[in-house]
């Protein structure tokens, strides 16, 4: 037979037991989350060198390295590159080693495409974009130089932890820090004599923080092509190295263009619309980006 009568004081005796077997497993799940994340920290990052090969027209004028995670080395003409009023970019392009490392066309697409839409949208901010047909003040040309693959299983396997773990941790659980990727750029800015008036050798690894992981060998490249196309970006319109923090607040154009809203030059079509909202939810649940970005299909 069961006893079901139980007294106040051993109610409350229950209770705050209870209570503090409650704390000690959320604090045991947050000391555990946070465990993970420090190790993510301090393991989780890809290194990717600066490259010099020969894609540029000139070096010489690059200055020092700057940067520990996002590596670069750059150089700009400021008075030259304000007074130009129209800008035309030629379509990425890829270096035999990196080609190399990309089985798949479509995939050196999407990442071309990322890169020189991003570019485009930005410098729109500040500059008129031309068709090739058109004469124009600079011509903006990129080389992919250096590509890290994602492991595509790895990406998965972190993709599973993150969505089991966010139903028994306090804390989301950062990407696994194994099988990421990397890019490395080389770009230049070219006047109407073909004379270098800016230029950027730049480098950056995923990391387990910041780059979600994807079921895609260019998943990671793919987000770094956009954040290489915004650091170039910055180097035309401020005419100098770019801080390695921004805080000030994207233009309206580039608010619309990033949720796959008509550009404001139609030179910028030719790199394809940004995925916008489906883009940014593939992104959460690891999907691969061609399933959302049309451009490289």
């Amino acid at each position: 037979m069961i006893d079901t009568d139980t007294s106040p004081a051993e109610a409350r005796k229950g209770a705050a037991l209870a209570d503090r077997l409650t704390g000690a497993s959320r604090r045991k799940a947050m000391l555990a989350g946070c465990l993970i994340t420090t190790a993510a920290l301090t393991t989780g990052c890809t290194s990717v060198d600066l490259t010099e090969t020969g894609a540029l027209s000139s070096y010489s004028n690059l200055g020092q390295k700057t940067g520990q995670l996002t590596k670069s080395r750059t150089f700009v003409d400021k008075p030259a590159v304000a007074a130009a009023r129209t800008v035309h970019i030629l379509p990425a392009a890829f270096s035999g080693a990196a080609a190399g490392k990309i089985t798949k066309p479509q995939d050196r697409l999407l990442v071309r495409n990322a890169l020189d839409r991003a570019i485009c949208v930005a410098l729109s901010d500040k500059y008129v974009i031309v068709p090739a047909d058109q004469p124009a003040d600079l011509t903006v040309r990129n080389v992919v130089t250096g590509i890290v693959p994602t492991n595509k299983a790895l990406a998965g396997v972190s993709t599973a932890v993150s969505f089991g773990s966010s139903f028994v941790l306090p804390v989301s659980v950062p990407r696994l820090p194994f099988g990421l990727g990397g890019l490395a750029v080389e770009g230049e800015v070219l006047g109407p004599e073909n004379n270098q008036l800016a230029a950027m050798v730049w480098a950056k690894g995923a990391n387990s923080i910041t780059t979600s992981p994807r079921l895609s060998q260019v998943g990671d490249a793919y987000a770094l092509a956009a954040a290489y196309g915004d650091s170039f970006s910055k180097l035309l319109i401020k005419g100098k190295a770019p801080a390695a923090i921004d805080i000030s607040m994207p233009s309206r154009q580039r608010i619309n263009a990033f949720f796959g809203g008509k550009p404001k030059y139609a030179a910028c079509n030719t790199f394809g619309r940004a995925p916008g909202v489906p883009g940014m939810v593939g992104s959460m649940v690891g999907a691969p980006p061609e399933w959302t970005d049309k451009a490289g299909r």
